[in-house]
């Protein structure tokens, strides 16, 4: 059996790529492709580790929808109850969900490049996106980094589409998409900030601001935020609180090491792209210079979108005291190719593009072959028990509830991990106690509610026992077998508080 040349297939994908009358068809049919493959691997790769944390608790948070949560904006499980309303709830699904982030990024990554770049440049630049682990392996995680990716590269898109047009509908999509980036993490207000530094230093700016553009956009958005901000006035700004709490008040020394390791390693996660860049084009220190800051207005516009919504998180950390990661500079990369190719002193040949859309295509297909190991690894390492074994332990839950009533289960509180993962898997699809803001006495006696704790925490069983002082304590020991291997056993305690 003759194997084709993946050289030669490359070509011929190339080729569709760079005609102008198939390149957007072409590009829309691969990130469907792109993203589906991305799920199937996730869904093989993570089949021995349950739902992580973070998703289960999208999940919990979609069940009771609000204008916020004590801990982040709602714009991620607004997202996950939509998702949900037309998709199962199922692991395959939500990572589908998870992957279509990404992939909804990487089509206004090609979108925004056509102002910048031609055909061959815009097809490389797409390419390297794909080897930047924010856009696979991070965004598999769903929480409220992943909801940022196609958020802000659809307003970076828009605003510059505003600068440069002074179009009012760019201008008012612009305003919507920033308010959506704020409705997703407060951390956007440094892509706002940046943005608006952008425009501010523009030699153009005069005319900007002279039309209607900006007004519309800051107008757009306000009132677009304007009741998640009355949900914050309401709660004292909880999520605030919350952020300080954990990442807040830090010393001077933990601050500038997290802000070192931020641009360190944001700068490692971008390395390849990077390098590939580098080796093909082996620019001078006066093309280097042209990338990093161009003299022509339009394209420093862009460098200055990119620089700005980066970097300015390094100034906020340092002057608040506040540590900062890498990991939450995921959505800060739509411009990259703009910035690594929009040079005209940076030449790709046909060659180059190949070889990239070789490698694009051989990571996804090379991660689906090895992931039925790494689920194997993790199984044999132990995953994260509450995760692992939320299925099982949903069942079990839903056994126990059904045996003292035939009503559906409507409340799983206790352990917040764990309730999350049951709620996450249950078929009566409950909602959460933890985490959220607390229910009417009346409605929990009338509706009745499972609690679920680790046999060994002793006060989360301490505290589930007051709650319902007659309830007896069920037992349980779960482990999960994959692929014929058992796992290790997990000790679980559960109090079924029945409808009064």
């Amino acid at each position: 059996m003759r194997f084709p040349n993946p050289l030669t297939a490359a070509g011929r994908y190339r080729d569709a790529l760079t005609d102008p009358a198939r390149a957007d068809r072409t590009v829309l049919m691969s990130l469907v492709l792109y993203a589906v493959l991305w799920a199937l691997y996730a869904t093989i790769a993570k089949g021995s580790q349950g739902l992580h944390y973070d998703m289960a608790e999208v999940i919990a948070w979609s069940r009771d929808l609000g204008l916020g949560y004590f801990k982040h904006p709602p714009l991620a499980a607004w997202t996950a109850w939509l998702w949900f309303s037309v998709f199962p709830v199922a692991e395959w699904s939500y990572y589908l969900l998870a992957m279509t982030m990404p992939a909804i990024a990487l089509w206004f990554a090609w979108a925004v490049s056509a102002d910048y770049l031609v055909l061959e440049k815009r097809v490389a630049g797409l390419a390297l996106l794909t080897l930047v682990p924010f856009f696979n392996f991070h965004a598999l995680k769903f929480n409220v980094n992943t909801v940022l990716i196609p958020l802000w590269a659809a307003t970076t898109f828009w605003f510059l589409r505003s600068f440069e047009t002074r179009s009012r509908l760019y201008a008012v999509l612009a305003g919507l998409g920033a308010a959506g980036c704020m409705l997703g993490k407060y951390w956007s207000v440094f892509l706002l900030a940046g943005l608006a530094l952008a425009a501010l230093i523009d030699v153009r700016r005069g005319v900007y601001f002279r039309s209607a553009a900006p007004w519309l956009t800051v107008a757009a958005g306000l009132m677009a935020l304007a009741p998640h901000v009355a949900w914050l006035v309401r709660y004292e700004f909880a999520p605030f609180r919350y952020a300080m709490v954990v990442h807040g008040d830090k010393p001077v020394g933990a601050t500038l090491i997290s802000t070192l390791g931020y641009f360190g390693g944001s700068i490692g996660y971008i390395a390849i792209p990077l390098l590939i860049v580098l080796v093909a084009s082996w620019p001078s220190r006066e093309t280097l210079a042209d990338m990093i800051w161009p003299r022509e207005p339009s394209r420093r516009l862009a460098a200055a979108a990119f620089w700005g919504p980066f970097l300015l998180p390094m100034l906020g950390a340092v002057a608040s005291g506040t540590e900062i990661t890498s990991l939450w500079s995921m959505p800060a990369w739509t411009l990259l190719p703009v910035l690594l190719l929009s040079s005209p002193k940076v030449t790709l040949r046909a060659t180059d593009t190949r070889r990239m859309l070789v490698a694009t295509a051989a990571v996804p297909l090379a991660m689906l072959i090895v992931a039925p190991a790494f689920a194997v690894f993790v199984h044999r390492n132990g995953p994260q028990p509450a995760a692992a074994q939320g299925r099982l332990l949903a069942i079990q839950v839903e056994q126990l509830w059904h045996q003292a009533t035939p009503l559906p289960l409507r409340f799983v509180g206790g352990d917040a991990e764990i309730a999350y993962s049951v709620v996450a898997y249950a078929y009566d699809r409950p909602r959460a106690l933890p985490g959220l803001p607390p229910r009417d006495a009346a409605q929990l006696a009338q509706s009745g509610m499972a609690l679920v704790c680790f046999a060994a925490d002793t006060a989360c069983v301490s505290a589930a026992r007051a709650q319902a002082p007659h309830a007896a304590v069920n037992a349980s020991e779960i482990w999960r077998s994959f692929w014929a291997m058992p796992g290790k056993p997990q000790r679980y305690s559960i109090v079924i508080v029945p409808p009064g």
